[in-house]
């Protein structure tokens, strides 16, 4: 059951995107974690995660026309979904307590607010707003994938209180921006336990729980079997489920990948590696 208005349609919703031109390629979609706040000041040669953005970055951009960017990131959570329609867009640093270096590293990229308008007219229950800008779940990754901060950039909010299958029926209705040349982005982390991380940073050891594995491989498959329902019940299909998912925020950005995804879609992951904490996961991939 979805909270809130009911939403149209997608055969009914898609002449809405008339205002910007189809493209002769549908756009990919991204499920990328966006690193930890201690990752920030390391370049792409220290950091191999920062590498395989990077990487992925040169071939989108040598593939396929980026219009602009819609990010869906952990880190604007609402209460109903809002969308910015800024031209400029701040760079906030809404971590707190790290040495002041932390914050001297600046992406400067524009917003796309003719672009950000369509998310509308496709979702009519999100709401416009000029507040917000891109935060902690966008820049650091945005400036690895697209360094030269060319590729205009938007958030979409998280509805905090909306159930899971609010988030994936709305990343099925933004689907017709693929076709307009919008690149949509969730950024979060399949496993994000920041208690259980911030317990292990306390004794300055970085070893895994164990249960993370378990976990990361389960997930894998679902995704691979495409048993996306076993997804949105993340809290109940697995007993794991609460453990690596105990607040919404980090998870529900790849309910957002997962919707948009079709059948004739090919899944690949650009990222496998080991996380750089306990109780997180930093598996990432790509949909096209």
């Amino acid at each position: 059951m979805i909270l809130f208005t009911p939403m149209h349609t997608l055969s009914t919703l898609k002449a809405f995107t008339d205002t910007l031109p189809i493209q002769s390629k549908r756009m990919p979609v991204l499920f990328t974690s966006h690193g930890n706040p201690m990752d920030i000041p390391l370049s792409k040669e220290e950091r191999p995660f920062w590498e395989r953005l990077f990487e992925l970055g040169n071939y989108l951009k040598q593939h396929y026309d980026v219009k602009a960017a819609l990010i869906i990131s952990a880190h604007w959570c609402t209460r109903g979904t809002y969308v910015n329609i800024s031209q400029e867009q701040k760079q906030i640093f809404d971590y707190y307590g790290f040495p002041e270096h932390y914050y001297q590293v600046y992406y400067h990229a524009h917003g796309a607010p003719d672009v950000a308008k369509e998310v509308k007219k496709v979702a009519p229950i999100v709401q416009e707003t000029t507040e917000w800008g891109l935060d902690h779940g966008a820049w650091p990754m945005l400036m690895h994938l697209f360094p030269e901060g060319d590729v205009p950039v938007f958030q979409m909010s998280i509805d905090y209180y909306a159930p899971p299958s609010y988030h994936y029926e709305l990343g099925r209705q933004l689907k017709p921006l693929r076709e307009k040349g919008v690149l949509i982005i969730g950024s979060g982390a399949l496993i994000h336990n920041l208690p259980l991380a911030s317990r292990k940073l306390f004794t300055n050891d970085m070893t895994p729980y164990g249960w993370e594995a378990e976990y990361d491989a389960w997930i894998k498959k679902q995704i691979d079997e495409r048993n996306f329902e076993n997804i949105i019940h993340y809290e109940n299909s697995h007993q794991l489920g609460k453990l690596a998912a105990p607040t919404p925020d980090h998870f529900v950005p790849v309910l957002y990948s997962l919707g948009l995804t079709d059948s004739k879609d090919a899944i690949r992951y650009f990222y496998e590696g080991e996380p750089s904490l306990p109780a997180f996961s930093e598996r990432s991939f790509v949909v096209e």
